[in-house]
């Protein structure tokens, strides 16, 4: 397929409709939630960071969802197979949890029922810090990670839905940010290293259909000591004018094409993933240790989410058709049905 690249300029023109939607490997095009033809029920925000290595994994939320707002902690331990949420919710903030424009500026700091998340810029990259003394029943959960963020391509798509003029996606994903810092849970501590541990930061903002399922793959790390990572996924709209599916090498983005999930017929986790691509540039084995699930059933709300962490493997193809391959590279694939 045609993969349109975007220009520079405004996301929405006067009467709230995408202008030119396609891809980037850089933010060009400007978010405004004022320009949006949607009320403000609809419009959903959220940043979403997850710093993982080999054997464990963090994931932390802001998200405002219109509706309902949502701060979230969750702690992985990919070879023990378990994982603990923790979130709290907020009624109907319809923007007033003010998350900025922006993925590149703009700090977010939010506090309630005790659990504190802040996500700050600073030269250099990003400052996560966390405090969550109700985390796991009252065993707690806190501490500060630092992303450095080196100059680098990243993700970035601008996706309408045919079937609602007003309803996108924009949306932006940096991957491969080594991360380094301290987590207690409880009387235990761990310790992120750059050397082995790296994070994403999903940048979400949009107004979404009322029933849809998306599919969405990460990774980060090293492959043969150079850095490395990907985003894949699909079901975010209609992907005509470009899909999301990206390769990240040493800094440097290599566009894919389609790439496809095929889960095993049982449960989620009883098998490994495969995943295919149209120009046989992306062919990977996932292997699940733990999966993340959650569902929320409240009436005309409705979620299930199958967040899998776990390795990667096999071989990928650069632009220039120089192949890669994969051993046992951490990272997650997901599949997401909302009614929201």
């Amino acid at each position: 397929m045609t993969q349109h690249l975007m220009h520079d300029g405004a996301l929405h023109d006067g009467a709230g409709h995408l202008i030119d939607p396609g891809y980037a490997t850089r933010e060009v095009r400007r978010y405004d939630r004022a320009a949006i033809g949607a009320e403000p029920v609809r419009i959903k925000e959220w940043d979403y960071y997850c710093v993982l290595d080999a054997d464990f994994g963090l994931a932390l939320t802001v998200a405002d969802n219109g509706y309902a707002g949502f701060l979230g902690v969750s702690w992985m331990d990919l070879r023990g197979k378990s994982f603990v949420n923790h979130g709290v919710l907020i009624p109907e903030p319809m923007g007033a949890m003010a998350l900025p424009p922006s993925a590149d500026s703009g700090d977010i700091v939010q506090a309630r029922d005790g659990l504190e998340l802040a996500f700050r810029h600073e030269p250099g990259g990003r400052r996560l810090t966390v405090h969550a003394p109700g985390f796991d029943d009252g065993r707690g959960l806190s501490g500060e990670i630092w992303l450095d963020q080196p100059a680098m391509d990243r993700m970035v798509i601008a996706t309408p839905f045919a079937d609602d003029l007003h309803a996108f996606y924009y949306n932006q994903k940096i991957n491969c940010m080594p991360a380094r810092g301290h987590i207690k849970i409880g009387n235990e501590g761990y310790d992120f290293t750059p050397e082995s541990a790296f994070a994403v930061l999903d940048w979400g903002r949009g107004v979404w259909t009322y029933d849809n399922v998306w599919y969405w793959g990460s990774a980060s790390g090293l492959v043969d000591g150079r850095p490395f990572g990907f985003n894949i996924g699909y079901g975010f709209g209609d992907t005509s004018a470009a899909s999301e599916n990206m390769l990240f090498v040493d800094g440097r983005a290599h566009k894919l094409d389609q790439v496809v999930f095929h889960m095993p017929d049982g449960a989620p986790d009883s098998a490994p993933w495969r995943f295919t691509s149209n120009d046989g540039r992306f062919e990977l084995e996932f292997t699940p240790a733990v999966n993340r699930w959650a569902k929320v059933d409240a009436g005309m709300v409705k979620t299930e989410q199958d967040q899998l962490f776990g390795w990667f493997s096999g071989t990928v193809v650069l632009d220039d058709g120089t192949p890669m391959t994969v051993r046992d590279l951490p990272g997650f694939a997901e599949k997401v049905w909302n009614r929201w």
